[in-house]
């Protein structure tokens, strides 16, 4: 059976929105005919490419893996048509970030306006998310580049062959509270008091929680906590910790005003500061001339850094 691009094109809408419905609403075609088209696609590959059992339907583990081809295909055929017609190709294009939630305000239109003085402009479209969205995400084709922290405990399982990453800057989560009404912290990470010290922590598998559990592994034995308020977001973190509800270990980057402003302090010695290093990672198996392009650029500006860096030690 051959195979026919707008089958590709509506594999592409089902994996977009994981509903029939909506991707033939997308793809103007009746919902019957539509998924007659997608079955035509499955028996032309010879697999099951839908996890049809699931509500929000799923794609299979080949299915995962065919939508990066069909994401290849359909993306050069657009390429092309648009070379024919006389248009730019890139200025047609645009790059698509996944960001992590607590880089994307504070760290991402920063972070572009430098990439912009260095590879000129760039049309791009930004997608806040959690860190594992997003990199499920990357997975499959669906954004060019992911900003997320380096993950130092390899929960991701991003094969750095297929997933290769640079890094982009460094930034600390650090303890911090409101102050009391001597300007001083309200509370201090000491194992010498006896109470148990309010926590406003991150929800059971958010990104930083990973981080923040193991740090706190490591308390001396007469520290403890009790958690008072959880959420998977540092910004929400952030509002807690200035009503004075609590410790929060947040990105430095997320409270430099607070901090300045003395709205904010820092409630524990250098112990209790977690580095995090900041990394874009982007997906090999997805074949975008303009995503070539700057990735090389950016890999050797990072080299020059590297090596700027080792003359300054050395000096």
């Amino acid at each position: 059976m051959n195979l026919e691009v707008k089958w590709l094109e509506d594999f592409v809408a089902l994996a977009a929105t994981r509903s029939f419905s909506q991707a033939a609403k997308r793809r103007f075609v009746t919902q019957p005919a539509f998924s007659r088209r997608i079955q035509s696609l499955e028996r032309a590959v010879g697999a099951t490419l839908v996890d049809r059992s699931k509500t929000p339907l799923d794609l299979t583990a080949d299915g995962q893996l065919f939508l990066i081809t069909a994401r290849n295909i359909v993306e050069q055929l657009g390429e092309a048509l648009r070379h024919l017609r006389g248009l730019d190709p890139e200025t047609a294009q645009l790059l698509e970030f996944t960001v992590a939630h607590s880089l994307a305000f504070n760290f991402f239109p920063q972070w572009l306006d430098q990439l912009q003085k260095v590879v000129g402009e760039v049309n791009a479209r930004m997608t806040a998310m959690n860190v594992g969205e997003a990199t499920h995400a990357l997975r499959e084709g669906r954004c060019d580049f992911m900003l997320a922290y380096h993950d130092q405990l390899g929960s991701l399982q991003l094969d750095a062959v297929h997933f290769p990453s640079l890094r982009m800057g460094m930034t600390e989560m650090l303890p911090v509270c409101a102050p009391g009404a001597g300007k001083e912290p309200l509370y201090w990470l000491d194992a010498s008091d006896k109470q148990a010290l309010p926590l406003l922590g991150y929800t059971r598998g958010a990104f930083l929680e990973r981080s923040l559990r193991l740090l706190l592994r490591q308390k001396p034995v007469g520290l403890h906590f009790k958690t008072v308020y959880e959420t998977a977001m540092a910004e929400g973190l952030k509002g807690m910790a200035l009503q004075g509800r609590g410790i929060a270990w947040i990105p430095r980057l997320s409270i430099e005003r607070e901090l300045q402003e003395g709205q904010l302090m820092i409630c524990g010695d250098e112990q209790w500061i977690l580095p995090l290093e900041i990394r874009l990672y982007r997906c090999t198996l997805v074949h975008k001339p303009l995503v070539e392009r700057l990735w090389q650029r950016l890999e050797k500006e990072a080299a020059q850094v590297e090596v700027l860096a080792e003359d300054q030690n050395l000096a």
